[in-house]
């Protein structure tokens, strides 16, 4: 997650599944901050439902995260975020006109489709638990 900026981000309205593009602004080891404004639906979303999902992917391997989003970021973080990224200055005129929400990521699933057979991993950041998951028929272990 380190090297990707923008991630396939899903949030739910009602019941409905709503992915779309999101930039990351900063990561701190697990955490993620993110910057949006309450006028967008993402920010009525994540405040009726803070389970989200992100999917990194780059050639044969993805990486899948689920979090819940937190809305308690410092002001000196948020002063950061606006003024580290070149497109937020160019659509609003101050930090403070934005809502800000970080994630720490509680799960992560690692897939590379490269190798035979491919190399599926969970992890779960909580607990530090890891596992193997299903590649497919040809590879279930016996």
């Amino acid at each position: 997650m380190a090297t990707h900026k923008d991630v396939a981000f899903a949030t739910c309205d009602g019941n409905l599944p709503k992915v779309r593009v999101f930039q990351i602004m900063k990561q701190d080891g697990i955490r993620l901050y993110f910057a949006t404004s309450a006028q967008k639906a993402v920010y009525r979303e994540l405040k009726q439902n803070p389970h989200v999902e992100l999917l990194a992917y780059e050639g044969n391997i993805s990486v899948r995260c689920t979090a819940t989003a937190e809305f308690q970021v410092d002001d000196d973080m948020k002063r950061w975020i606006y003024e580290h990224n070149e497109v937020l200055p160019r659509l609003y005129s101050s930090y403070d006109q934005m809502e800000y929400f970080s994630l720490a990521i509680k799960d992560m699933d690692y897939y590379d489709l490269a190798p035979t057979p491919p190399i599926f991993k969970h992890f779960d950041l909580m607990t530090g638990e890891t596992g193997d998951g299903f590649v497919g028929g040809r590879f279930m272990k016996q």
